[in-house]
């Protein structure tokens, strides 16, 4: 009987959740789409993380967050309000912008080119670091509170290490790569960097920080060596932000609404949200053509199976729904060409070799070119080796080209906790990957012979689509984690830049001429609450809280063993 209420109570509870679904869901279907009043000032907040693709639509007011936009929603948002002759401004408010360097070029280049209208672009500024202040760089004049503060004070990388803490609790951690860069899981096996790591995070450091002072310095007016002392001495005070010239004036926000009003010679700001403007079709302004391109999106971390998410989750990289997706682009006969746009750090290698495989026939069928977004290194990197044209920012982090494989040895835990196992096996490698011992001499023999195998599968993919021969591209391999603009000049990727270029690329082997309009279709497209109803939830708050401890590693892609086309380790420099 309390089974049978228990059921019941559920079943109405979800009833009742489906109807108030439906009933929003009929009313928002119902709604007009907002209207654009002449003279509107576009209010564009960027918070939070900006994705690739689309998230999960709820037509439930307080589950909706309308402030998230993807990276291609800015970049036509920009694009519609620069030719609308309705919007006559852009304010520009970053607040807790979580997005790598590459996504930030992206968006910051979108700016600059909506400044090409000659229409106002102003930005403002709530408690900015360094991610919200490079934004605003592209604006024509930035502003802040007179008590905020700006927490800009150069660049640092934070390294993890886990080894005492393991060693106290038993665990014992075997990694085994091939290339001297491919370090991950340095961080359960040593208590600090290697040379190898120590290398190329000063790269890294050195490439982004001369990037940021080269850009804070034009857009300030000053010199790079002014810059950079004036980076040095960070963090500010509004005032002191002010003193230095890194902003304009010092205004609450309801007065920089108030000195755009003038600049418009307006009566009363004519305010309109990006959120509400996105939902205005770029063809309806003659933005758009009639020729479609696939902007087709690949992020997350690379895994093998069927696409798992539950309410309001967003799945990774998978190689079931992803190839479905590259199979149904490629039977659409109005698809004039494709863009494959990656952010990710890799993972399992046999699913990297799946998708590669069906990237390549996609290719046969459309022209296909490659855009990496904040990255696309190791699998990432592997899905991009189809010889198509690669893009990418200077600051994406590329390559990794490498293997990698982690076993657990939990012997030393087990006997703390009284815990004893008694394996009994057929065949000499039936206990490879046990938990209860390390492997022997002549498992890790069995090992590398794997491991060798498949790296040298990847150098090989990676020198055909390069055009290089194996020798000449192999020093390039190791695992090393590049920056986009050090891929472009070793080889690994063809041209700098983001959307528009790839967009130039693809018209071009499409034969659609250079300044006919186009169509950016995302795929995957918007989905709806419904289509995640019945699926089970692969990212709970316990997963992400784990992956944050862990300095970001994808620990499920780990766990679930075999070899990994996997970034060293997980990079955000702050």
């Amino acid at each position: 009987m309390k089974k049978f209420l228990i059921g019941l109570v559920a079943g109405l509870l979800l009833a009742g959740l489906t109807v108030l679904i439906l009933v929003f869901s009929v009313a928002r279907f119902g709604d007009r789409p907002p209207a654009v009043s002449d003279g509107s000032t576009l209010v564009i907040k960027l918070r939070g993380a900006i994705p690739e693709k689309p998230g999960i639509e709820i037509p439930i007011p307080f589950f909706s967050e309308p402030t998230r936009v993807t990276v291609r929603d800015v970049w036509s948002i920009l694009r519609n309000a620069a030719a609308d002759s309705r919007i006559k401004a852009v304010v520009l408010i970053p607040e807790g912008v979580d997005a790598g360097w590459g996504k930030l070029q992206e968006l910051h280049g979108d700016l600059l080119q909506f400044k090409k209208s000659g229409k106002p672009l102003i930005a403002y500024l709530k408690y900015p670091k360094t991610r919200e202040y490079y934004l605003s760089t592209a604006a024509d004049r930035v502003y802040m509170a007179p008590e905020d503060m700006l927490d800009m004070k150069g660049l640092r990388a934070e390294l993890t290490f886990f080894k005492g803490t393991l060693d106290k609790l038993g665990v014992n951690v075997e990694v085994y790569h091939v290339g001297k860069y491919k370090d991950f899981g340095d961080m359960f096996t040593q208590t600090s960097a290697s040379p190898a790591t120590r290398e190329v995070m000063e790269s890294i450091l050195d490439t982004l920080y001369s990037h940021l002072i080269e850009t804070f310095a034009a857009a300030r007016k000053q010199t790079p060596e002014q810059m950079r002392a004036v980076l040095d001495d960070g963090p500010y005070t509004a005032k002191q932000a002010l003193k230095h010239g890194l902003v304009d004036a010092l205004l609450f926000e309801d007065e920089m609404y108030g000195e755009m009003k003038e600049r418009l010679k307006q009566k009363e700001l004519r305010k309109l949200s990006h959120y509400d403007y996105a939902k205005i079709s770029g063809g309806s302004l003659g933005v758009e053509g009639k020729k479609k391109i696939a902007l087709l999106v690949g992020d997350g971390t690379i895994s093998r199976g069927e696409e798992s998410g539950g309410i309001g989750t967003e799945e990774g990289f998978v190689s079931g729904p992803f190839i479905k997706l590259l199979r149904k682009v490629g039977n659409d006969p109005d698809i004039q060409g494709v863009i494959l746009r990656i952010d990710s750090p890799g993972g399992d290698a046999i699913a990297s070799d799946e998708m590669l495989r069906e990237v390549k026939l996609l290719s046969k069928k459309k022209p296909l070119v490659v855009s990496m977004s904040d990255l696309a290194a190791s699998g990432g990197y592997y899905v991009a080796m189809t010889g198509d044209p690669i893009i990418a920012y200077p600051n994406t982090y590329t390559g990794s080209i490498g293997i990698v494989y982690g076993k657990l040895n939990l012997r030393g835990l087990y006997d703390k906790l009284g815990v004893s196992k008694e394996i009994l096996t057929r065949g000499k490698n039936a206990d490879l990957d046990s938990d209860y011992h390390p492997l022997t001499d002549a498992g890790k023999l069995k090992l590398r012979e794997s491991l060798d195998e498949f790296y040298q599968g990847f150098v090989s993919k990676a020198a055909e689509a390069r055009k290089k021969k194996y020798n000449e591209l192999e020093p390039l391999a190791q695992g090393r984690v590049w920056l986009g603009s050090q891929a472009k000049s070793n080889g690994l990727i063809d041209e700098l830049g983001g959307i528009d270029k790839a967009i130039e690329l693809v018209k071009k082997r499409a034969n659609i001429g250079a300044g006919e309009k186009i169509r950016l279709v995302p795929y995957p497209g918007k989905r709806t609450i419904f289509e995640q109803w019945v699926k089970s939830s692969s990212d709970t708050a316990v997963d992400a809280k784990i992956r944050s401890l862990l300095g970001g590693l994808d620990y499920k892609a780990w766990a679930r063993g075999g070899m990994m086309r996997l970034m060293p380790f997980t990079i955000k420099i702050e």
